[in-house]
């Protein structure tokens, strides 16, 4: 099949069978933009539910970027990846800053937080820039209907698909081809189970030829995963209790916690603050699993009720228990709290 007959089939298939999202019913690029950071690393069924309350609080980009950051990491709480929503809002400041959406694609790729694929993705949909996107599944249709078998995840792999992918794109549509080829990788040509015997390419893809369907595309060996292991500790004082929020250069930076002790291996116990008193604590939940991408956490959930306060290091600030829905929280914190009596 001729690239025009590949790009005309995609686009009559989306005129069908795309999907229907709220950003994808004008062109306004802050909606588009917002979608674009919400929905990496969060599937659409999930993101559109935070796409629309973010719209909803705030209208426009001077609103967003005219917030706190707290507020923004609350409305953020469950997505995971904080480090988006900071630098969602520190992109609106600069959208502020220049006076409006930038309509080129370096200026796009210039916010905070924006690489090629989002950067490509905003340009042609919002202003018909003419550029490619390459994400998970635009790498695989491609890859099983051409039979490439470069390991994706690599640099080779990138430049060959995005090379593909540009010489694909028709200059009149290319936010609807994008879309139209994104689409495709999710309902039609997915991972697991392709629809083979409805879809429109079946004649001429590769894969489906040579029998490599399943063995496309090629995946790089996976980053191994590291098991951490912490004890959260929920200190309660007369109404109170204490909490800190996270630096940088680990996870969560920027949102609050309780007392956490981490802890060298499984069952060590060596971490233990001096001043603690261990028979008063009360234990809530043991041996709890928290996955993130490259990291397992192992987490002991306790209670400690005191009639003082601890001494505690200066990070730590003491507040009402009640207050607590006030302050952004990553989601282990978030299933602590479901366990307190």
């Amino acid at each position: 099949m001729y690239a025009q007959d590949f790009t005309k089939t995609l686009l009559d298939w989306y005129a069908s069978h795309g999907r229907d999202l709220p950003w994808r019913r004008g062109r306004d690029p802050y909606a588009i933009w917002l979608s674009e950071i919400i929905l990496q690393q969060t599937r659409i069924a999930q993101g559109t539910a935070y796409w629309e309350r973010f719209m909803a609080r705030f209208t426009d980009v001077k609103a967003l970027a005219e917030a706190s950051e707290d507020e923004v990491l609350r409305l953020w709480e469950g997505l995971g990846y904080y480090s988006r929503a900071r630098n969602l809002h520190a992109a609106a400041k600069q959208i502020v800053a220049l006076g409006g959406f930038p309509q080129t694609l370096d200026g796009i790729r210039s916010l905070k937080g924006v690489g090629d694929y989002t950067a490509a993705a905003i340009g042609s949909i919002a202003f018909g820039i003419p550029a490619a996107v390459v994400d998970g599944n635009v790498y695989r249709v491609l890859a099983r209907y051409y039979g490439i078998e470069t390991p994706i995840g690599t640099t080779a792999a990138k430049k060959a698909f995005t090379e593909k992918a540009q010489s694909l794109l028709p200059a009149e549509a290319p936010g609807d081809f994008n879309q139209a080829l994104m689409d495709f990788g999710a309902l039609q040509c997915t991972p697991a189970s392709p629809d083979c015997r409805t879809c429109p390419l079946a004649a001429s893809c590769t894969a489906l030829r040579t029998g490599k369907v399943a063995q496309l595309p090629v995946k790089r060996a996976k980053t191994a995963v590291k098991e951490r292991y912490l004890s959260y500790i929920y200190l309660r004082c007369k109404g109170m209790t204490a909490i800190r929020q996270r630096g940088a250069g680990d996870i969560w930076q920027g949102l609050w916690e309780p007392l956490v002790v981490e802890h060298q291996s499984a069952g060590r116990s060596d971490s233990w603050p001096e001043w603690m008193d261990k028979s008063l604590l009360m234990p809530l939940k043991q041996g709890f699993r928290h996955q993130l991408t490259h990291r397992t956490l192992l987490t002991d959930f306790y209670l400690y009720t005191t009639a003082q306060r601890p001494s505690l290091p200066a990070e730590y600030r003491w507040i009402k228990e009640r207050d607590l829905a006030k302050f952004a929280k990553p989601r282990l914190f978030e299933l602590l709290l479901e366990q307190l009596p």
